[in-house]
């Protein structure tokens, strides 16, 4: 008599479960054919990271230390001021070399922006509102979407929104989690204000997809040319291992053999690459994409709008349409 057979070995399909569709087919071998302004190959877009004060901590009445910091301990059970001042490096400092770095250079960027973080230091909202930054949502604290009910993730998100335009004098119109939930794209597309979602990491270029049945934009974001890895496992061991690997993903992207044109995500966080080996190495990077002329330095909702005006959702559905039949 045969033994039964675990369908899972054998799994070809998801199963129904909560939450939007993978999808892992995308564009394939036919991704549009973006053009970026005057003519430039790849669009880079410097992602600022602000939670710094915001985090888990003993101070916030968390009962827990948050642990994305530059040493792997935790003291369970108490404070730890030392994990609490790297953090406020961030703010105090790391934020402004960054902005020396940018006016510097003469460039716009993204904040993914925590709203509480802006109330504990109005000034760097107010900075990067004078300087013509974009600020996408990143919470109304630096907490875990997934952790929280619908409800409560509604809630932080309506917040986050209404804080971010007080201190800013805009509304956001991006929005990314610290870690999304199932709920997350959904309740951006209910709260109606946005342009679009950063929740995830799957492409090299703006993509549609629905939500209950309407056109949503989503931008993807990237964990490669990304600064936390200065403090993660098996990640950059200096400022010249971040330099090689930005240069070295920028340069593929503009030689490419096929041609068409992408978008670039470079993460950073005030705490980590507002240090000052790690700001030269920024600074490097960035002088390097504006010698080589073909490369446009960006704010993410630029690109979505650039996107937007070359791919409206009305040719996205009408293309679904004729492949449906």
């Amino acid at each position: 008599m045969p033994t039964q057979l675990n369908r899972q070995f054998f799994a070809v399909d998801d199963v129904e479960t909560e939450g939007p569709p993978r999808d892992l087919v995308g564009y394939g071998s036919k991704p549009p054919a973006i053009k970026w302004p005057d003519g430039h190959r790849v669009a880079v877009q410097i992602v600022v990271n602000y939670e710094e004060g915001t985090e888990k901590s003993f101070a916030m009445g968390d009962g827990m230390n948050d642990g994305l910091w530059e040493l792997q301990v935790d003291l369970p059970g108490m404070r730890d001021l030392a994990f609490e001042s790297t953090y406020e490096y961030g703010s105090r400092a790391g934020i402004w070399r960054l902005f020396r770095v940018f006016d510097g250079a003469g460039i716009p960027v993204t904040f993914f922006g925590v709203a509480a973080a802006f109330e504990r230091n109005p000034e760097v909202a107010q900075r990067l509102a004078q300087r013509g930054d974009e600020v996408a949502g990143h919470g109304f604290r630096w907490t875990n979407a997934y952790e929280m009910t619908r409800d409560e993730e509604r809630e932080a998100m309506r917040r986050a929104v209404a804080s971010i335009a007080r201190t800013t004098g805009s509304r956001p119109l991006g929005w990314y989690c610290r870690e999304m939930s199932v709920n997350t794209r959904e309740l951006v597309a209910e709260e109606g204000g946005f342009l679009y979602d950063s929740d995830c990491y799957n492409d090299d270029l703006p993509y549609w997809t629905k939500v209950h049945g309407k056109p949503h934009l989503v931008v993807p974001y990237g964990l490669v040319v990304n600064d936390a890895r200065y403090v993660l496992p098996q990640g950059y061991s200096s400022p010249e291992h971040f330099l090689e690997y930005a240069k070295a993903n920028v340069d593929f992207l503009r030689r490419e053999s096929d041609g068409l044109n992408r978008m670039m995500s470079v993460g950073l966080h005030p705490r980590f690459s507002g240090q000052a080996a790690r700001a030269d190495a920024l600074a490097r990077f960035i002088d390097h994409c504006q010698k080589a002329g073909d490369v446009w330095i960006t704010r993410r909702i630029d690109i979505a709008r650039t996107f937007i005006d070359q791919y409206p959702a009305e040719r996205w559905l009408k293309g679904m349409e004729s492949a449906d039949g």
